[in-house]
């Protein structure tokens, strides 16, 4: 059984951008990509559903053309079938309280679907979180606790050891920039899953993404307090260098309202919290995003450097991830997810 190894959505297809129709074909099964095949359109034949397209990616990403969703003609591919309690979050300014366990983990409240406790199972990562603690060699009792304020796990939460492991983050380049206080005040886990960042426009701003050069002289909005490692990776430099403008808007609402109304160019978040935001504004339509992602980013746990069990939870956090990739229950947490998010999105736009 292949494992889904990373958790990707674009949503060209959630916000009702592409056609539907077709009838089912086989799965479980190999075949030879032809000309003019994508995920897309191999979906929408062996699903009879467009938006099931990301089965047939987390199957074959390497496979994929990189940082597009196109097939390369002659490549064979793996056409898989459809599958088919912790303390509340903290009040904002509310002190942490560890709970009463051996390992503590706390997690980023308001972070759909990767961690909320709103969520079905309370998020992705969070199942998976869970999963791998389960899984891994001699699991010891633990805890999840919840913050509002995902800056507040580093510091004062693990800076003071209130928790032991934060989640989910992203990791920056750490060869590339050393000093980044990520780097070297935490270890990061394997990632838990993948997941796009895109540049989402409107519908008629003719704003194109073919290559970073496109970028250039553009103005960006990202909300305050989300990174912005991806802008900085090394060949872009776009913020050390002044080559593009970016706005710190207070929310992402508050980003696709300046997008509306001219002031930026493109809103840049992750490919979840844009669609969200879009269908919760009413917005569906008017704005979109563009097919070509700005970049792919892993989400991880992590652990303060200079925490006295750091690498050795490091080290069985990681085999239980392991043995959880390797596994059914990885596929299932994954699709399962993704077929929230999906219905989700159907239900909203209708």
């Amino acid at each position: 059984m292949r494992a889904l190894k990373a958790a990707v959505v674009a949503m060209g297809l959630a916000l009702g951008l592409l056609p539907g129709g077709g009838a089912e074909a086989s799965c479980n099964q190999n075949r030879v990509v032809a000309p003019g095949d994508t995920v897309f359109s191999l979906a929408k034949e062996v699903y009879g559903d467009h938006e099931k397209w990301t089965l047939i990616y987390h199957a074959n990403q390497q496979a994929l053309e990189a940082s597009t969703f196109k097939l390369t003609p002659g490549t064979e591919i793996f056409v898989p079938c459809a599958t088919g309690q912790d303390q509340p979050p903290l009040a904002e300014g509310a002190p942490f309280l560890r709970p009463q366990a051996e390992m503590v983990l706390v997690a980023a409240a308001g972070y759909a679907p990767f961690s909320d406790p709103d969520w079905p199972g309370q998020g992705m990562a969070r199942e998976i979180v869970t999963a791998a603690l389960e899984m891994m060699p001699a699991p010891v009792p633990h805890a999840i606790a919840w913050d509002e304020d995902r800056r507040r796990q580093l510091d004062p939460i693990l800076a003071d050891r209130q928790a032991d492991m934060g989640f989910p983050w992203p990791r920056p380049d750490c060869a590339a920039a050393p000093g980044n206080p990520r780097c070297t005040g935490f270890h990061f886990s394997d990632p838990l899953v993948e997941v796009l960042m895109m540049l989402f426009v409107t519908a008629e701003n003719g704003f194109e993404f073919r290559s970073d050069a496109d970028v250039l002289g553009k103005t960006l909005c990202r909300p305050a307090g989300q990174f912005t490692d991806d802008l900085d990776r090394p060949g872009r430099d776009w913020l050390k260098n002044g080559l593009i403008t970016l706005v710190r808007a207070e929310s992402p609402r508050a980003c696709f309202e300046r997008l509306t109304r001219g002031e930026v160019d493109a809103v840049t978040v992750n490919v979840f919290l844009g669609a969200l935001t879009i269908d919760d504004m009413g917005l569906r339509g008017r704005v979109v995003p563009l097919e070509r992602p700005l970049s792919t980013e892993g989400l991880h746990v992590i652990i303060p450097r200079t925490h006295w069990r750091g690498t050795t939870f490091l080290y069985r956090l990681n085999a239980g991830l392991a043995a959880l990739k390797a596994s059914d229950r990885y596929d299932e947490i994954v699709a399962r997810h993704l077929a929230i998010f999906r219905d989700r999105m159907k239900q909203s736009a209708g």
